[in-house]
């Protein structure tokens, strides 16, 4: 087995949710500060939202071949995500993260399986199972849209 290093450099400048950092990542540069929500500057993104964000990317891609293998129709993959803070300001505590994927181009007959395959997906998505044992990660609303070519006609 070979073991992967994945490199970020951050750095921080402000005292608390005053401040403002930077993320330099395969050759990107992303701005991060605490969200206005909970006292900070909003500028760019969050750790809350680059949370959200990991475990969301993942699961999409998990998803996406989790259909494939059993033979789910689906062009796309759409993924809205929530993570959820609870007790702020006092104990702040990342409580919840609920995905609610989308099956463009599915065959809404069959919804039964694509929440089958959410599930599944949910439970493969490597990035999802480091978080689930310390907050809920739940798979909401399952949707089976129509192809987006048959949208545009």
């Amino acid at each position: 087995m070979t073991d992967l290093n994945f490199d970020i450099h951050a750095s921080w400048s402000g005292l608390r949710r005053q401040g403002e950092g930077r993320i330099s990542t395969g050759g990107q540069e992303v701005v991060y500060s605490g969200p206005a929500s909970m006292g900070g500057q909003s500028k760019g993104t969050s750790p809350e939202e680059l949370l959200v964000s990991a475990v969301t990317a993942c699961y999409s891609g998990t998803l996406f071949h989790v259909l494939h293998d059993r033979g789910l129709p689906a062009e796309e993959v759409l993924v809205d995500a929530r993570g959820t803070v609870t007790g702020y300001p006092e104990q702040a505590d990342f409580s919840r993260l609920t995905v609610n994927p989308t099956a463009v181009g599915g065959d809404p007959a069959r919804v039964d399986e694509y929440r089958a395959a959410a599930a599944d997906a949910r439970d493969r998505c490597f990035i999802g199972r480091v978080i689930r044992d310390h907050l809920s990660y739940e798979v909401g609303e399952v949707r089976v849209g129509p192809s987006q070519e048959g949208a545009a006609a």
